[in-house]
């Protein structure tokens, strides 16, 4: 069994993206591989196999390994409902919702998580795939770390290091990130990977011989800035778009404070069809074909945050004026007459007012409602599959209409009476073909082309085992992976 971890001098370094690549370039050497994740913030998450909830990151690092997702792959989750506070989630259940300062003193609990799935991976799996969190050189969080060299030294794994030279500094970052570390933590660094490069080689050598004397680690490579390289994004919005055809449909989606599984939007922004733009706080809302209401960590603050933005009016119009409205999950339930929590579970108990488009109420109760389902759209029959992440029980007569007739025998969310809006429950729609067609046409959208999602992030994840191939020093990643 060997574990080796990728760390980065800062987030958004690369290291999902190289963990992903590794895995695949693993696996295509006909050797067993699983990813790992000992700690993740964030709001994209997937649901497991086993039916618990973990990182999105590592749902496509999964693919890549050509595993089913699992909530070993990501022991502790942290999903933030405010600037200091959010809900953990340990081995894919959510356990308690506590403030950083609280966390600091339960982080040997989850260590102890930690430490169980990557024992049972282990026992598995002849490589795990190790990805860090943010940088191991946070001075302020470095006691009682699990997510960083603080595993690694606890599980006694040699480690990479990964920066982005395109931030500029890259070599500040390698060098000030390794003098920040304790002298066996240094020891554990292998080598340096500088991503996203663009121009000759040549002109870099000199840059990386002196950061080999310097440090005495070795550069194992240098991947390239891949402009049309499309993964999920773990966490910031991912705004890029393919080339778009003459014609195409306008989709706006508002961008609010605790919005969850942006990653639903991906197939739409990868769609040469459709031109999707995310509005940001203080921009109006203009014409559009179709407005979407994403998922929300925090309905009932998201909704204030809405209102106060101003785009409560602006839906109202653009559904005057013929638009279609769709909402996701949390979207779905701002669409309703209420939202309650009495708990207070994702912020001071209470109840909202919702936008009053639909005819149910939604209560936020303790026990998260986990699935993967698939099922047909009310729209066209449509085959669809996605997953449900939701504490929210929505009842109500609008109901009855239902969007999504589900094969478990459920019907999930609603329509309006005139068909102008759609609400579901399902994360990942769009991911299903025949489901985004369907719903295109719906929003106004002649002569659809079908996008194979799936399909598009497979090739990207090939591409990626490539660029490991042909740039990085694969003998001596055959030595750290032990084979």
């Amino acid at each position: 069994m060997t574990t080796l971890m990728v760390q980065g001098t800062t987030s958004d370094a690369g290291k999902s993206t190289l963990v992903t690549a590794l895995c695949r370039w693993v696996t295509r050497h006909g050797v067993a591989v699983v990813p790992f994740k000992p700690q993740n913030m964030a709001l994209n998450s997937a649901v497991t196999a086993d039916g618990g909830e973990i990182g999105r990151a590592q749902a496509v690092q999964a693919q890549a390994a050509n595993l089913q997702p699992h909530t070993d792959m990501n022991p502790v989750l942290l999903k933030p409902n405010s600037d200091t506070g959010a809900q953990v989630i340990i081995h894919g259940r959510a356990v308690t919702t506590m403030n950083a300062v609280a966390y600091h003193d339960y982080k040997a609990i989850a260590m102890q998580a930690v430490l169980a799935s990557h024992e049972r991976l282990s026992a598995a799996y002849p490589v795990v795939m190790v990805e860090g969190a943010g940088s191991p050189a946070e001075i302020n969080l470095r006691a009682g770390d699990i997510a960083n060299m603080g595993f690694a030294e606890a599980v006694d794994c040699p480690v990479l290091l990964i920066a982005d030279i395109n931030r500029g500094g890259v070599f500040a970052h390698l060098v000030g990130t390794l003098e920040l570390l304790s002298p066996s933590e240094q020891a554990r660094v292998k080598g340096f990977i500088i991503n996203r490069f663009r121009g000759d080689i040549a002109l870099l050598q000199p840059g990386l011989d002196w950061l080999e004397a310097r440090t005495g680690k070795p550069v194992i490579g240098v991947l390239p800035y891949v402009m049309d390289l499309h993964l999920e994004a773990e966490d910031g919005i991912d705004q890029r778009q393919t080339d778009k055809a003459d014609r195409v449909l306008k989709v706006l989606v508002p961008v609010l404070p605790r919005i969850s599984n942006h990653t639903d939007f991906d197939p739409l922004r990868l769609h040469p069809q459709v031109d999707l733009q995310f509005i940001g706080p203080g921009q109006p809302i203009p014409p559009a074909d179709l407005i979407i209401l994403p998922g929300s960590k925090s309905v009932r603050s998201d909704l204030a945050y809405l209102r106060a933005n101003g785009w409560d009016t602006a839906i109202h119009r653009h559904l005057r004026y013929g638009g279609k409205l769709l909402g996701i999950c949390g979207g779905l339930q701002m669409l309703g007459e209420q939202v309650h929590d009495p708990l207070g579970l994702e912020g001071i108990p209470g109840s909202s007012a919702g936008l009053g488009l639909l005819a149910f109420e939604t209560q936020l109760e303790e026990e998260k409602q986990l699935r993967n389902v698939r099922g047909h759209l009310a729209l066209e029959n449509a085959e669809v599959s996605g997953y449900e992440i939701h504490a929210g029980v929505t009842t109500g007569a609008a109901l009855e209409n239902a969007a999504v007739h589900l094969d478990d025998g459920r019907c999930d969310g609603a329509q309006s009476a005139d068909g102008q809006i759609f609400g579901t429950y399902l994360h990942g729609l769009f991911e299903s073909p025949a489901a985004c067609s369907a719903l295109l046409r719906w929003a106004g959208l002649q002569n659809v082309q079908d996008v194979d999602y799936h399909g598009l992030r497979e090739r990207d994840i090939e591409r990626l085992a490539d660029l490991v191939e042909k740039h990085l020093d694969t003998g001596l990643l055959r030595e750290l992976c032990g084979f």
